[in-house]
C-alpha cells in the first residue's frame, strides 16, 4: 500500500512537471532526420523524467517518514498505556472500595 502511494505520488508529480520540460537545443539538429530527432526527443524527455524521479526519491527517503512515524506510535503507544493504567486504577477503587 505505502509502495503504491508513493509511486501514485511520483507519477502525479511527474504529470505535473512534464509540461515544464524543454528540449534542448542541439547543433546537429539541421543534419537530423525526424526519426532520429523524435528518437532524441524521447531520449531527452525519458531522461529529464528519471532524473526529476530520481531526485523526488531522495527527498522523501531524506525525510526519514518511516522512522518518525515509529517514534511517534511508541511515543503514542507509551502514553496511552501510562493513562489507561490510571483509569484502571482509578476504576477499579471505584467497584472495589477499601
Amino acid at each position: 500500500m505505502n509502495k503504491l502511494l508513493v509511486i501514485t505520488v511520483l507519477v502525479a508529480l511527474l504529470a505535473l512537471n512534464a509540461e515544464g520540460f524543454r528540449v534542448l537545443r542541439q547543433a546537429e539538429e539541421e543534419e537530423q532526420g525526424s526519426l532520429s530527432k523524435v528518437a532524441s526527443t524521447i531520449k531527452s524527455y525519458y531522461n529529464s523524467a528519471v532524473d526529476t524521479t530520481s531526485g523526488y526519491i531522495e527527498s522523501i527517503k531524506e525525510l526519514k517518514l518511516e522512522e518518525r512515524a515509529t517514534n511517534l506510535y511508541n511515543h503514542v503507544a507509551e502514553i496511552l498505556s501510562t493513562y489507561g493504567g490510571i483509569v484502571h486504577d482509578q476504576a477499579y477503587h471505584i467497584v472495589y472500595p477499601q
